[in-house]
């Protein structure tokens, strides 16, 4: 049969990033508490396609996950770029894994237990200079604002914030690590289970930890800026705010890669 993929194209312009989107998986990935765990991830899978070819083989992206049956971590999925690259005479492949990662999270007062998910993804691109290897996530924080607290007689407002984390790696990093130093920015941590004895820990912390973004945001910065495996990264923190009709943000960038 004709392939019809490697006619030349009317228009002959090379093309970045052509491939796949959406497909659902089943996903093992590194635990620090339990060594792995099973998630379900959201896979992007694509190629960079020269002007002299019509068409990518997009089956061959699907066959090449549905090989590759490994833990996720960077030289699995090396391993799989390698693949993709191979199978599609491709001089450039890349991948985008999104999947809840959850992590049992103990009450402060009364340490009773329960999972909370975080939205992460890994971010991978491979050509002849190597590969590139980005984590993101999203760690909900509390904090309280200082400004409230300085100026009112009783209490302050407080909220919901979200730090996002997109860190281009190099060598091993566990998620947890990231997500500890995105907590100990905020007010306060967020959990799933809380008693009463609990609310009154956590209120009394974050109220003796008032933040606005800009300090969350900046200290989250810092703490990648001194990790050892963090080659390039970018921050931005948003307050879903409680008394006004908007939220607030605050970003940084440090060269977080493609």
């Amino acid at each position: 049969m004709e392939d019809v993929q490697n006619r030349a194209p009317e228009v002959a312009l090379d093309i970045d990033r052509v491939g796949v989107r959406g497909l659902r998986l089943p996903l093992r990935v590194r635990d620090r508490a339990g060594g792995s765990q099973t998630t379900v991830a959201s896979a992007d899978l694509g190629v960079e396609l020269p002007s002299a070819r019509k068409g990518t083989h997009m089956s061959r992206l699907v066959e090449a996950l549905e090989d590759w049956d490994e833990g996720l971590d960077r030289h699995s999925v090396e391993r799989l770029l390698e693949s993709v690259r191979r199978r599609l005479d491709a001089r450039r492949a890349w991948v985008r894994f999104a999947f809840p990662y959850f992590v049992r999270k103990n009450a402060p007062a009364r340490g009773d237990a329960a999972p909370l998910a975080y939205d992460c993804a890994v971010t991978s691109e491979l050509d002849d200079s190597g590969q590139v290897f980005i984590l993101d996530l999203a760690v909900p924080v509390m904090t309280v604002c200082p400004c409230s607290k300085a100026i009112s007689r009783e209490g302050a407002h407080s909220q919901r914030a979200l730090v996002r984390i997109r860190a281009r790696i190099s060598g091993f990093v566990w998620l947890e690590e990231l997500i500890e130093l995105a907590e100990a920015a905020g007010s306060s941590a967020v959990y799933t289970l809380l008693k009463r004895e609990d609310e009154k820990f956590v209120t009394e912390q974050a109220f003796a930890r008032p933040a606005f973004v800009e300090d969350v945001v900046r200290a989250t910065a810092s703490a990648l800026e001194g990790h050892p495996r963090v080659t390039g990264f970018t921050v931005e923190v948003e307050s879903m705010e409680s008394i006004h009709n908007h939220n607030a943000f605050a970003r940084i960038e440090r060269d977080p890669g493609p």
